[in-house]
């Protein structure tokens, strides 16, 4: 922010609509409130912090002795990576390609650890935070409907555009500040270690944004949105307009200008404008002798070489009143010469002036930046549908991972080397997105395993692996005796060949009816809801159109159950026509499965898809046409959003657990104990180690 903005006394927010094309799969695109003045208070927050240490060490002091708890280890570090796959890496240690799992499994234990339902990361990762089922945290999938609109809105977040504004000329000044609320329900089991003034650094943990104040620093992670408010939208520039519509991002074309090209950045919408214009940056591509491009921008230039990467770029768009919106974003120069092709990465959060919070304490993201660099914000960062739509190739999408991946790995030693006592917890991503994207090169009957790319890059997944085992072993290099680690993930891994449109089932079976013959487009277009009794919207299941619920709904509450029990019998065992296998293992009513005061919000039907079965991407969106199942040709291949059963994560753990049949949940409550706290009623499953246990771990 510059220092101009700085002394203007405004709260400036952004709003941006819902696009159509946004990134579902998983995420969804979604209103977006900025405050402006996020990096003026965080200054004012860092000094107050140091004004008043003095007087906060002596109530920690005296708040820590009345409470008399003692720890039975120093330190608990929780590596998170999600997805990681215990059939997978049961084969490679026994092929002796991961040394460090194998000696963390003879040393302590290892074991499959149940997932949530339905078993999506949003989900899990919430379970693992609060220790409670769905039913109690209210994250169902990542995507919810409007109960007025049946529109999707994103489950996690809400965003609430200030109502009071001041007219100013040709601006619109909010006087009052955005709201941006958790959804999540339900309390963190660091924000329990925080209340007896044990200190934790929660880094990139799914489902924390925006953060949430406790004793401690957090970096938040999935559901952070871009500059632009969607969960990761991509641009891409082309010499010659092809007509493309592109799912995650949007298509421009570059103007000729003599030996040059011309072209302009989308940003945000400018919600500080009466006319909420889009705000935009110019540049212009410069042909040089040696190839590639020189790029000029209005406060730089960039030399950009073809099939690489730039480093990351710091955009300032220009909102009036001299406010400017940051954000950080990486160009590659796809194709070069007369024709070019060029790609941005979404725009990501300017860790150094982040337009909304992305940390707790405020500041804590501007400190890790001016100290490692640069780094991405955005929750869903490695952009998997550039690579769905074939806007960068296989070699540009695993440059982009895994220089995400080091700068993940660089502020987690950095935290590690931080914490002297109490816990750290971490979680990585590249586990669980090139597993989505190159696991046809795994599954023989994938339709895209033949391919070039599948052959190309068959072993992408492995080496996913075997540096999650090296990092694992840089790791325990640095474990001390009275140390706990535990290497966790969400959920495990397979092949996704065939999708199912829920939405096109319901209606073959009458129990979603369209105005035409046809069906309906996304978002529910041309469905006739005084007809429908059930829909499906996002991974996860069907819900019921409920009279008093819904806006238009039909199905009387006490007739719920009976269709609840209805559309469970009916798709469970359910077969694929063309394969002759069942695509779906069972339904599930989440009346009788799930337990809690927000299992009403949940859907009323959750499926639990077959091994090489999801819900289509049509589908996910409330598309419905005449095809209920088709082949999954997306370079996205491998997924998890299917029956629990079949994609348990992973646990290790470095002492030995002799409790077995682990869930996801049971981490909170163990970690808890670790620390001599007692657990909270409402917590829905146990430690994972006995008194007699923790007592052992105190003598080491």
């Amino acid at each position: 922010m510059s220092k101009k903005s700085l002394g203007i006394a405004l709260l400036i927010s952004l709003l941006l609509s819902f696009p159509a094309n946004a990134y579902i799969g998983p995420g969804a695109g979604f209103a977006i409130l900025g405050s402006f003045m996020v990096f003026f208070f965080a200054i004012i927050a860092a000094i107050l912090s140091v004004l008043i240490f003095p007087v906060r060490f002596v109530i920690r002091f005296i708040q820590v002795k009345k409470q008399g708890n003692k720890p039975f280890v120093k330190r608990v570090i929780v590596l998170g990576l999600d997805g990681l796959d215990p059939m997978l890496a049961e084969k490679w240690m026994a092929e002796g390609k991961l040394p460090n799992f194998k000696k963390l499994s003879e040393q302590g234990t290892f074991q499959r650890l149940k997932t949530s339902l339905p078993a999506m990361s949003p989900v899990a990762w919430s379970c693992f935070a609060t220790g409670v089922n769905p039913g109690k945290h209210n994250i169902f999938d990542f995507l919810t409907p409007d109960r007025n609109s049946y529109l999707p809105v994103l489950s996690s977040t809400r965003i609430r555009d200030p109502q009071k504004t001041l007219k100013l000329g040709k601006y619109l000044i909010p006087l009052k500040k955005p709201e941006i609320q958790l959804l999540r329900k339900s309390r963190t089991f660091w924000k329990i270690l925080g209340d007896h003034w044990i200190f934790s650094h929660i880094i990139r943990v799914p489902i924390t944004f925006p953060p949430e104040k406790f004793y401690g620093a957090m970096l938040s992670a999935m559901c952070v949105p871009d500059l632009r408010g969607s969960q990761g939208s991509f641009t891409f520039w082309r010499a010659e307009s092809a007509g493309g519509k592109h799912t995650g991002g949007l298509e421009l074309t570059l103007e000729k200008s003599g030996n040059n090209w011309k072209g302009y950045l989308p940003g945000p919408e400018n919600t500080l404008s009466k006319n909420r214009e889009e705000l935009r940056i110019n540049f212009e591509l410069r042909p040089e002798k040696k190839g590639g491009f020189l790029m000029v921008l209005p406060d730089r230039k960039v030399r950009l070489g073809e099939k690489k990467y730039s480093e990351w770029i710091r955009f300032k768009f220009n909102a009036g009143l001299g406010i400017k919106v940051s954000g950080l974003g990486k160009f590659l120069l796809i194709k070069g010469g007369e024709s070019p092709e060029l790609y941005l990465t979404p725009l990501n959060l300017d860790p150094e002036n982040p337009a909304m919070p992305v940390s707790h304490p405020g500041f804590y993201s501007v400190y890790l930046a001016k100290l490692l660099g640069p780094f991405s914000t955005l929750g869903l960062a490695e952009d998997t549908w550039a690579l769905n739509e074939r806007v960068i190739d296989e070699e540009a999408f695993l440059k982009q991972t895994w220089d995400y991946y080091r700068e993940r790995e660089q502020t987690f030693f950095h935290c590690l080397s931080r914490t002297r006592k109490g816990l750290l917890a971490i979680v990585f991503d590249h586990t669980d997105r090139i597993q989505h994207t190159f696991f046809r090169g795994l599954d023989p009957a994938h339709p895209l395993y033949h391919s070039a790319e599948a052959q190309k890059y068959r072993g992408a997944i492995e080496e996913v692996y075997t540096r999650s085992d090296e990092l694992l072993g840089k790791v325990l290099a640095k474990l001390g005796k009275r140390d706990l680690l535990l290497v966790m993930s969400d959920h495990g891994f397979k092949s996704f060949r065939r999708g199912l449109n829920l939405n096109s089932w319901l209606w073959k079976n009458g129990y979603l009816a369209c105005k035409s013959d046809s069906g309906s487009a996304e978002m529910f277009k041309d469905v006739d809801w005084s007809k429908t009794k059930a829909y499906a919207l996002g991974l996860s299941g069907i819900y019921l159109n409920l009279k008093g619920r819904e806006k238009n709904g039909v199905v009387d509450p006490g007739e719920a159950a009976k269709l609840r029990k209805e559309l469970c019998d009916k798709l469970t065992g359910l077969k694929d026509p063309d394969t002759g296998e069942v695509a779906v293992s069972k339904a599930y009513d989440a009346y009788e499965s799930l337990s809690g005061p927000y299992v009403e919000n949940a859907p009323e039907v959750m499926v639990g898809y077959n091994v090489g079965y999801r819900m289509d991407w049509d589908g996910t969106l409330g598309a419905v046409s005449g095809k209920v199942f088709s082949d999954n040709n997306k370079s996205w291949s491998g997924d998890h959003c299917i029956d629990p059963e079949l994609v348990p994560g992973v646990l290790f753990s470095s002492v030995k657990l002799k409790q077995t049949n682990a869930w996801i949940g049971d981490l909170a409550p163990t970690i808890l104990r670790l620390f001599d706290l007692k657990v909270p009623a409402y917590m829905d499953w146990k430690p994972l180690l006995s008194d007699a246990e923790l007592e052992e771990l105190r003598k080491r």
